[in-house]
C-alpha cells in the first residue's frame, strides 16, 4: 500500500486550524530552508516552535530540545530531518497525541506516516508547507 497525501479539502481544513507549528529541525542560519519556510509562516501569523538541541532560539522563538520539551500542545509539527529520523519522531507525535505531521520536500517516510495515519494523525509527505499553504490560500 502506497502513501497518499491528503486531499486539498483536507489541507485547508488543517491550515484553518493550525495556528502553532513545532518545526523539528529548524536551522539557526538565515539561509537555510528550514529557517526560510518558518520565517515565512511566522508572517503569515503562525506561532512557530523550533525543535533543536543545542539551540536557545530561533526567529524570536524559544527552542527546545524535542517535542516531549514544549510546555504546551502544538497543533503541527513539521519535519526538516532525514528520512531516518522520522519513525522516532512519529513516535514523540503519537506519545504526545499531536494531530498532525508534515514531512518536507524530499523526506520519505511511507511506513512511519503510514502508522500516524492509522493512529488518527494528519500526516503529509514530501510537500513544501509553505508552498502548499500559498496554493490552497491564495486560489
Amino acid at each position: 500500500m502506497s502513501f497518499e497525501n491528503p486531499d486539498d479539502a483536507t489541507l485547508r481544513a488543517l491550515f484553518d486550524r493550525v495556528r502553532s507549528i513545532a518545526v523539528v529541525g529548524l536551522s539557526p542560519q538565515p539561509a537555510r530552508p528550514s529557517y526560510r519556510v518558518a520565517q515565512a509562516m511566522q508572517r503569515y501569523g503562525f506561532r512557530i516552535v523550533p525543535v533543536r538541541p543545542r539551540v536557545d532560539a530561533v526567529l524570536g522563538e524559544k527552542a527546545y530540545a524535542s517535542l516531549a520539551d514544549i510546555p504546551f500542545r502544538v497543533d503541527l509539527v513539521d519535519v526538516f530531518r532525514a528520512a531516518e529520523h522520522v519513525p522516532a519522531i512519529v513516535d514523540q507525535c503519537l506519545a504526545l497525541h499531536l494531530p498532525a505531521i508534515w514531512l518536507q520536500e524530499g523526506i520519505l517516510a511511507d511506513d512511519a506516516l503510514q502508522r500516524a495515519r492509522a493512529a488518527g494523525m494528519i500526516a503529509v509527505m514530501d510537500r513544501c508547507l509553505l508552498k502548499e499553504y500559498v496554493r490552497l490560500k491564495t486560489e
